[in-house]
């Protein structure tokens, strides 16, 4: 008896619960604190401060939080002017406390999930984020990872330890989802809003509590099993894109010396309207998704016993772009009479794709080390990245990029083909470009050598350069 009365009464908490959240959804009282207010965190924030939502911003960088509430963004796709109208309306606040939670009824955990210098997952973020929140959180309150990881985090890091804390059951006293940021950044057509969005939940009232959450304010929920498939599904997404990038970087030099024209070929392949998606070269991979979501994915098969050797041949093949870039930099110069010691080299773009500031894990930081160890005098301009620190802490700024700029070099390398570059104007006052985007397409000059075109004979000046 006494049994059944303790299981009716969390049934009935559970309701009450889910009648509680609902009303704070109509009537928009429901409260929201987003841990981490990077790339990822802040959007979302946001996106919910506009639903009507009061939201509470949390960060551990005292600079971002200085910067939000002198209403000034930091991220690419929100302006300034959002956030001031957000914060006005008193909708959105920031501050490094974690005490905020305590008046939450939903947190949102956006933190970084990098990889240790031994090349494994470092979910430290995360830990130190439940750390963080579990002494302030409040019964019925829903807690979200959106953090990319591997499968099992949620559960284990996340809903244990607040179990352990706080002598609760998820799905009764608290609830618990997984739900991974799909974010791509730069991009005009998909935002918080209107991608779709994969949520699992620990129970099925943690599910339907994260449904109800999201749906109030996107576009599309998509709904799974369980946190492990949602947290699953995020790595195997990036983990197709970087084996299908790793297939055209190697098949990129084979095209060369056989005379093909690798860009031809994948333009010319993408006119299948079915069964095919296209992918191309470049100088490396780039962002926090695609160079460490397959890593945290093969980590976890590791663990179990499985080797999946497909993503470690193409995070192999994906690394060695850079030193590939490098090499046949190396060559372009020493035919044309200049060593690479002391040539005057300029890297176009150092974010890691076109129209972004984002240097996160950006091939052309590798470029430019591998540039500078073998002793090249390397500069760079980027309309989006007006500086980055060297490896020794020293500030370099970017550089105009003006006739002059290019006339200097000894060879110019686009690494980021950003909409800002004049690519013929570039052409015109090079004395030779090494082009790894094919950003030069259109562009007249016989200075230009792109990556994945066929290796032939042409004239550079006085001497003799590959095209």
């Amino acid at each position: 008896m006494e049994e059944n009365h303790q299981h009716n009464q969390h049934e009935g908490n559970e309701e009450l619960q889910q009648r509680n959240l609902i009303q704070h959804i109509n009537d928009r009282s429901l409260k929201a604190v987003v841990i981490g207010l990077g790339y990822v965190g802040l959007p979302m924030a946001v996106e919910i401060a506009q639903a009507g939502y009061q939201v509470h911003g949390i960060d551990i960088d005292t600079s971002k939080v200085a910067k939000l509430n002198a209403g000034n963004s930091y991220v690419i796709g929100i302006e300034d002017d959002v956030v001031q109208s957000l914060m006005q309306a008193g909708l959105f606040t920031a501050s490094t406390d974690y005490a905020a939670v305590a008046q939450a009824n939903v947190i949102v955990i956006c933190v970084p999930t990098p990889l240790t210098a031994e090349h494994q997952p470092d979910i430290s973020y995360i830990s130190a984020a439940v750390d963080g929140m579990t002494p302030y959180l409040q019964e019925g309150s829903l807690v979200i990872l959106e953090s990319t990881t591997y499968p099992g985090t949620t559960e284990e890091r996340v809903k244990q330890p607040i179990e352990v804390a706080n002598g609760w059951r998820a799905g009764e006293q608290f609830y618990v989802c997984y739900s991974p940021e799909r974010v791509d950044p730069g991009s005009v057509h998909y935002g918080v809003k209107n991608t779709p969005k994969i949520i699992g939940g620990s129970t099925p009232a943690c599910l339907n509590y994260g449904k109800q959450f999201y749906g109030s304010f996107l576009n599309e929920v998509v709904p799974v099993s369980s946190t492990t498939v949602a947290e699953t599904a995020k790595l195997f997404e990036n983990t197709f894109r970087s084996v299908n990038i790793a297939l055209v970087n190697e098949l990129t030099p084979a095209c060369e010396q056989m005379g093909v024209n690798i860009w031809e070929v994948l333009n010319a392949a993408a006119t299948k309207p079915f069964g095919y998606m296209p992918f191309y070269p470049g100088p490396g991979i780039g962002g926090h998704c695609i160079p460490i979501d397959p890593i945290y994915l093969s980590w976890a098969a590791n663990r179990q016993g499985s080797e999946l050797q497909f993503i470690q041949l193409a995070d192999a093949t994906n690394r060695q772009m850079p030193e590939r870039v490098v090499k046949r930099a190396s060559e372009l110069l020493e035919q044309n009479g200049v060593t690479v010691r002391g040539a005057r080299i300029v890297l176009a773009g150092m974010a890691y794709k076109k129209d972004i500031d984002d240097l996160r894990e950006s091939p052309a930081l590798d470029v430019f080390r591998l540039l500078s160890a073998a002793g090249a005098d390397v500069v760079f301009t980027d309309p989006m990245v007006p500086v980055f620190l060297k490896d020794d802490g020293t500030v370099l700024h970017s550089c105009p990029a003006v006739p002059e700029l290019w006339t200097g070099a000894d060879l110019v390398i686009i690494t980021t083909d950003h909409s800002a570059f004049d690519y013929q104007e570039m052409a015109d006052h090079a004395k030779l470009i090494f082009d790894t985007r094919n950003a030069t397409a259109g562009c007249h000059g016989g200075n230009i050598v792109v990556m994945g075109q066929p290796i032939h004979r042409v004239k550079t000046g006085e001497t003799y350069g590959e095209s």
